[in-house]
């Protein structure tokens, strides 16, 4: 068979595929009209999965949703997993709270994130969350399942959609981590539960039988 007419046809890559269907659905839009993280300014990397993260947080939530506190955040990160915060009103504002109440209601949905281990924070000059550290929300979602927080429905499409994008290891090594701090926990109770019991009293030899 000829070189072109190869029985196995090269897999185009999620780029390359996007290239070719923008040529074909959308052709001659000026560049100025499309975003490309190559060519414009401003941006940063955030998992594939967050619409769905997103979800399972705002079903935690209800009536005080924090999905959209945490996209604002990994906007704001330095593609780095640390956010200095210095000034709350700021990152309130673009959550979408207004007002007189707007930064104590923003905290309220930080709280929310750090109990859901979205985040850690730190205090500093600006207060409870000056430093934010922003957890793997991949990793969060398989914690909160493990405390019955997700319901079967958002973490099926969350699990489907980790391995559509070949993250799923990240679940397999959490996994991993607790079961190493499950076995150290073992292994430090065993030890203290040794330290604690009294010494067992050293046996005295008979005295010898007389002759």
């Amino acid at each position: 068979m000829a070189n072109g007419r190869q029985a196995t046809a090269k897999r185009l890559n999620m780029a390359e595929r996007s290239k070719q269907q923008m040529e074909l659905h959308f052709p001659g839009f000026h560049s100025s009209w499309i975003w490309h993280r190559k060519t414009n300014d401003g941006f940063t990397t955030v998992p594939r999965t967050m619409p769905i993260v997103m979800q399972a947080i705002d079903a935690q939530s209800k009536g005080q949703p924090a999905g959209h506190t945490l996209l604002c955040l990994w906007a704001r990160s330095p593609d780095n997993p640390v956010v200095v915060i210095e000034n709350p009103a700021t990152f309130a504002a673009e959550a979408g709270f207004l007002g007189e109440r707007a930064v104590d209601t923003w905290r309220k949905r930080m709280r929310t994130l750090r109990d859901l281990w979205m985040i850690q924070t730190k205090p500093g000059p600006t207060g409870e969350f000056h430093y934010v550290l922003l957890l793997n929300p991949n990793a969060a979602m398989e914690w909160m399942r493990g405390q019955k927080m997700v319901q079967d429905g958002i973490y099926s499409r969350f699990i489907d959609r980790l391995m559509e994008v070949g993250a799923f290891g990240e679940i397999e090594a959490v996994h991993e981590v607790w079961k190493a701090q499950a076995e150290a926990n073992s292994i430090a109770a065993a030890v203290a539960a040794a330290a604690a019991e009294p010494a067992a009293p050293k046996e005295i030899p008979a005295p010898p039988v007389a002759g």
